[in-house]
């Protein structure tokens, strides 16, 4: 047999076996890089140039605390939105905040109480005009058979 036909090793490379990666729409907020124990969200600092001050407030007093730009060099800013924030990250009138995990959940946990006593308010009102001869909610339980079964 001849070495002549064969294909030699140094043609075969892996860079002809990767796959090049795909162009990606840059994130408009990017979210730092996690931390253990404390949850992320950019809370809005100002509208139109005018800030709200009554909004970051009441996100401050819930518990939410501002980002350093130092703890999270992985974030680059262009500009310096806020003169009063200027250690902080801001971008587009946003602020990047953090709260404790516990905080967290705890905030979570009221706001779905929250919800499910709207919903029961909700359906206990459609319920005082349910009429039995033509009911809102029929029988939410339903079966399935087969034959004569």
């Amino acid at each position: 047999m001849s070495s002549d036909n064969r294909v030699k090793r140094d043609n075969e490379t892996r860079e002809k076996t990767e796959q090049v990666k795909s162009w990606q729409r840059p994130e408009i907020l990017p979210f730092p890089n996690p931390e253990p124990g404390y949850e992320f969200r950019w809370v809005r600092l100002s509208t139109l140039g005018e800030i709200d001050a009554a909004n970051i407030s009441s996100k401050f007093r819930e518990g939410w605390e501002p980002v350093k730009a130092v703890d999270h060099p992985e974030i680059t800013l262009v500009t310096v939105e806020n003169e009063k924030f200027k250690d902080n990250i801001v971008m587009g009138g946003l602020i990047c905040c953090k709260m404790p995990a516990e905080i967290w959940a705890q905030r979570k946990a009221y706001y779905a109480q929250q919800t499910q006593g709207q919903m029961e308010a909700v359906d206990n009102n459609l319920m005082r005009e349910n009429d039995p001869r033509m009911p809102i909610f029929n029988d939410r339980k339903t079966t399935v058979t087969f034959g004569k079964g």
